[in-house]
């Protein structure tokens, strides 16, 4: 089969098509006959070398669509060890779920491992309920605009989008937020108390970290949380927690430390939660009823994932770089089949 391969960690060049050898499923796996698969943050740095664990040489690609080879039937997968970056992936029954018709593969691949985290963030770590004000950083990504269209559809009001150009800002507005932010502006805490309607936002979901976390913490109402999803090099690091009392909402470089005192916390009343699609991920009811969730609003044309673009197996490269710098806007695709 072709698969795109690391060999050694490094830039997007690092990543070359080859033909190697079908995986062998094990035991409560099956093989998928891959269309698609996706390009995420997680795969970015699994290539840069960010996971050293990472046994070498590796197929990445941490999700995908096809037929299940066992009974031909259409349906999308995670993959925590990768193998997407492939023509056939071998993908645990207990991470694959069937696609219903009316749901084409490339929606079913952003509505599963994007939508779900999306979703999580707001219902089950953020306890959304219909009328509370929300602010999703990153809200032109992958994760953030369905994050948005998700917020909407669940009763939010308003609703916040941070996105760092003017374009993508107004594809924000488009996905239904009704204010779109700069997340570089120094008054960001201020801006998004004003578009929450003065006293501050109830929930601010989070994949940004370092400043961007900073002033979500300062724009949160009383009784608003923060949900954390992670971050973004070159802001934070690390999650841990300081000295006296002091919780660091990711930690690294001096300028992506960001830290609130439990005295803040209680003054204030906000809280800051996390978020790891893992802990859906090895729950087979909770995952499945999510996943059947985002079908059903997408069915009814209130939950659409936007493709950035779709590439071949060989432009891999060039679409891992496109997403490293900002560039790109909802889900990037890797069409596996197509040779050009």
């Amino acid at each position: 089969m072709r698969a795109a391969v690391l060999r050694r960690p490094g830039g997007p060049d690092a990543l070359r098509v080859e033909r190697i050898p079908e995986p062998s499923p094990r035991a409560g796996e099956s093989l998928i006959d891959v269309t698609l698969t996706g390009v995420n943050f997680d795969d970015l740095e699994r290539r840069a070398g960010a996971q050293p664990e990472l046994p070498l040489p590796a197929v990445l690609g941490v999700e995908a669509v096809g037929r299940r080879r066992v009974d031909g039937q259409r349906v999308a997968a995670l993959l925590r060890q990768g193998g997407g970056y492939a023509e056939v992936a071998a993908a645990r029954e207990a991470h694959t779920v069937e696609i219903p018709a009316g749901i084409d593969d490339p929606q079913a691949l952003g509505l599963f491992e994007q939508g779900s985290t999306a979703y999580g963030a707001l219902s089950l770590a953020g306890r959304l309920r219909a009328g509370e004000s929300v602010a999703v950083s990153a809200a032109a990504g992958g994760v953030g605009h369905l994050a948005v269209q998700l917020a909407v559809a669940l009763g939010a009001s308003p609703v916040i989008g941070l996105a760092s150009t003017s374009a993508k800002r107004r594809f924000v507005t488009g996905l239904g937020a009704d204010v779109a932010l700069d997340p570089a502006d120094p008054m960001l805490a201020d801006r998004v108390r004003e578009a929450a309607g003065g006293t501050g936002v109830d929930l601010f979901v989070d994949s940004v970290g370092g400043t961007v976390a900073q002033a979500a913490l300062a724009g949160l109402a009383p009784f608003g949380r923060l949900v954390c999803l992670g971050w973004r090099p070159g802001t934070s690091g690390e999650p841990g927690t300081g000295g006296d009392g002091d919780m660091l909402v990711g930690t690294g470089d001096q300028a992506g430390v960001v830290a609130v005192t439990t005295a803040q916390l209680a003054q204030r009343s906000i809280g800051c939660v996390g978020f790891w699609m893992r802990h859906v991920v090895d729950d087979r009811e909770l995952l499945c009823g999510i996943v059947g969730r985002l079908f059903e609003l997408a069915a009814r044309g209130q939950l659409t994932v936007h493709i950035d673009r779709t590439v071949a197996l060989h432009e891999i490269g060039a679409a891992h770089a496109a997403v490293a710098a900002h560039a790109t806007s909802g889900k990037v695709l890797i069409d596996v089949r197509r040779e050009v």
